[in-house]
């Protein structure tokens, strides 16, 4: 009996009675919609724990002698695979505090990859084509995801309560390029709108 109580309350905690939709639409100063913002949603009881999955591959592909993608969202422990799809050899690598690594020469058709461990911003690029530059997001949250076009990002199945939202965009203008804030997430679906200033120079170092 007592182990059936214990079950039933873990299934309490980790299987919100609501959850809801939340979509929400990142804005510059002038309206304009921005795109690669990451939206991060931490609810006050906490993520589920175990390995987080997202639907999207985590792949950042070395094309036209760019990263493609320019941001890629990865959840702590993910491997991200480094495809050469260009004529030319590269080597990939990053500075950044806490997520520091290298992936030395390798040339067409050669696919290298790399774990991320730690939670935070890879910002990449390659020792041979300063024009290259790219950003790995780690996060500890399933409820993440970045923003199309159209400057939206829409997270499923968010529980219901309090919650601190994150956004973070290599360009917006503040600490760290992430703002913080403390919303309520409704049972329904619900829309937020996040306005800042893009104007920070985007660059690996």
């Amino acid at each position: 009996m007592r182990f059936l109580s214990v079950l039933a309350a873990l299934m309490l905690t980790w299987t919100p009675a609501f959850a809801g939709d939340l979509t929400v639409s990142v804005r510059d100063a002038q309206g304009r919609p921005v795109r690669d913002a990451v939206v991060t949603v931490h609810p006050a009881a906490g993520v589920p724990r175990g390995p987080i999955r997202f639907p999207w591959a985590l792949r950042i592909a070395q094309q036209d002698v760019q990263f493609q993608p320019y941001v890629l969202v990865v959840p702590v422990g993910g491997t991200v695979a480094f495809p050469n799809l260009d004529r030319v050899r590269h080597h990939v690598y990053s500075f950044s505090r806490g997520q520091r690594f290298e992936i030395e020469l390798y040339g067409r058709d050669e696919t290298r990859s790399h774990t991320f461990r730690t939670v935070g911003v890879a910002a990449i690029g390659c020792n041979i084509h300063d024009q290259m530059v790219g950003y790995i997001k780690v996060v500890d949250t399933p409820w993440a995801a970045k923003s199309g076009t159209d400057g939206n990002v829409t997270l499923n199945d968010v529980p219901a309560g309090g919650a601190t939202m994150r956004v973070w965009h290599p360009q917006l203008n503040v600490r760290g390029n992430e703002t913080a804030t403390a919303i309520t997430v409704a049972a329904a679906a619900g829309r937020r709108t996040f306005s800042g200033d893009f104007s920070a120079r985007a660059a690996v170092r």
